[in-house]
């Protein structure tokens, strides 16, 4: 037979049948092998065929069903493996005949679970996935529902995945993410409310070893704690008050000349004492108190010399050395201590060895302090002055003022923050008449600010 014949009647479709086929083709091997070939000829022609009609399916859309209809088949085929294994569990139980009816219906039962949870174990890993997948795109409700635990926190895992579009979808209002702060605040409200409904502890399930903070309880309100408040109150308000009366007394001894100084604490002797309780308190923040540096460079000189100290306070500089000291002040808190004005002191002239001013040159006659410490001093003799630093506007004008009523400087310290401290010598007498001014004596108050 001719081939394009043959061909011709494999693409007819009435000729397709066995029947007609080995009508048209005897019997025989050759005619056989050439059947073979023609289908061979058939298959290898049909992929390239013109595109299939509208109403037929695309290849691609095949090939997806094929895929869908293997996974099918490799799911049932676990879930009827599965099913064999529990049923061969459930042989390997026990012989039959061995145990009660009641005990086979049991057994009966557990194997249909088994069944049961065979075919929903695909459904489980398929919301497995799902929920981890929820996991990565929303990791603070994780955190949340980490509470839960159980089949119940599945259960609800299982409703917020049905309740959640898919992530193809995009949804009108996206899922708020929680910070770890507010993920934290909301833990920590979570345990409170479950802690306010908590029932209390019997005695009996109370911790054995209580620590002695927790079971000290405060004490009752008292008279005596009443008073204690009223009395600290009181030191208080008393402080203050010391506080602004200091002030008051600090700007009056800055302001006028030392005679209406000594008038104001011959009139007030408290007010001396007041004073220098607040002068002391003040000092004592400084990192070094001008007294013990002159009493320092004093022990490093002989021990005869004798030391006249101009505002001594409470006699610090002569507990502090070992020289004869004579100790001047407005107001006496020592038996040392000789009251008198600092401009008019009872010595002799030309009896002292050295003069001492530390934080004493006070009031507007500075000049007739250094006028009579001058007269007392020896020739030769030494005037230490140590002052606020604050006080000085120059420097060089007070040093040359000093210069004029009779001294010469020696020695100056100006590396401490809080004080400045000058060595002078005497030279002789004042060279300047006593109507001459001196602007650079001219120091500034040192007024302490309220606080």
């Amino acid at each position: 037979m001719p081939l394009h014949l043959s061909l011709l009647i494999l693409h007819c479709p009435l000729f397709t049948s066995p029947l007609l086929s080995s009508l048209v083709f005897p019997q025989g091997s050759k005619h056989r092998q050439l059947l073979a070939t023609l289908r061979a000829l058939e298959a290898a022609a049909l992929p390239q065929q013109s595109p299939s009609l509208p109403g037929s399916d695309s290849e691609e859309e095949v090939v997806e069903r094929k895929k869908k209809h293997s996974k099918k088949a490799s799911f049932s085929n676990v879930s009827i493996e599965v099913e064999k294994k529990r049923k061969k569990k459930c042989q390997k139980q026990g012989p039959p005949g061995s145990d009660s009816e009641e005990k086979e219906v049991k057994r009966k039962k557990k194997c249909l679970k088994g069944v049961f949870n065979a075919s929903d174990s695909a459904e489980e890993e398929k919301r497995k996935r799902k929920h981890q997948k929820q996991v990565r795109s929303n990791p603070a409700q994780h955190l949340d529902n980490d509470d839960q635990t159980g089949p119940k926190a599945w259960k609800s895992r299982d409703t917020n995945d049905l309740s959640q579009p898919s992530s193809g979808t995009t949804s009108a209002n996206p899922p708020h993410i929680l910070s770890r702060k507010q993920w934290r605040n909301r833990q920590k409200n979570k345990r409170s409310h479950k802690n306010k409904f908590r029932p209390p502890q019997a005695p009996d399930q109370a911790p054995a070893t209580v620590s002695t903070e927790e079971t000290e309880m405060p004490p009752d309100p008292s008279p005596h704690t009443h008073e204690d408040r009223a009395g600290a109150l009181r030191a208080r308000m008393a402080q203050r008050l010391d506080g602004a009366r200091f002030r008051y007394l600090n700007e009056q001894l800055y302001s006028g000349p030392s005679s209406a100084a000594q008038r104001l604490f011959q009139e007030d002797p408290e007010a001396f004492l007041l004073y220098h309780r607040g002068f002391q308190s003040q000092v004592k923040k400084w990192p070094l108190q001008p007294v013990d540096r002159i009493a320092r460079d004093l022990r490093q000189r002989p021990a005869s010399l004798v030391v006249a100290d101009f505002g001594c306070g409470d006699c610090r500089l002569a507990s502090s050395i070992r020289n004869p000291v004579h100790c001047f002040d407005l107001a006496s808190l020592d038996p040392r201590v000789t009251v008198c004005d600092m401009a008019q002191v009872p010595l002799e002239d030309e009896s002292v060895d050295v003069a001492v001013f530390c934080l004493s040159l006070m009031g507007t006659n500075i000049r007739d302090f250094l006028e009579e410490a001058n007269r007392v001093l020896k020739p030769g003799g030494l005037l230490k002055v140590a002052e606020v630093s604050s006080r000085f506007e120059d420097v060089r004008t007070f040093l040359g003022a000093v210069t004029k009523l009779g001294f010469k400087v020696i020695s100056k310290d100006l590396t401490n923050s809080h004080f400045f401290l000058f060595d002078f010598e005497k030279t002789g007498p004042p060279r300047v008449g006593p109507k001459a001014q001196l602007t650079g004596l001219k120091l500034q108050p040192c007024l302490y600010k309220r606080r």
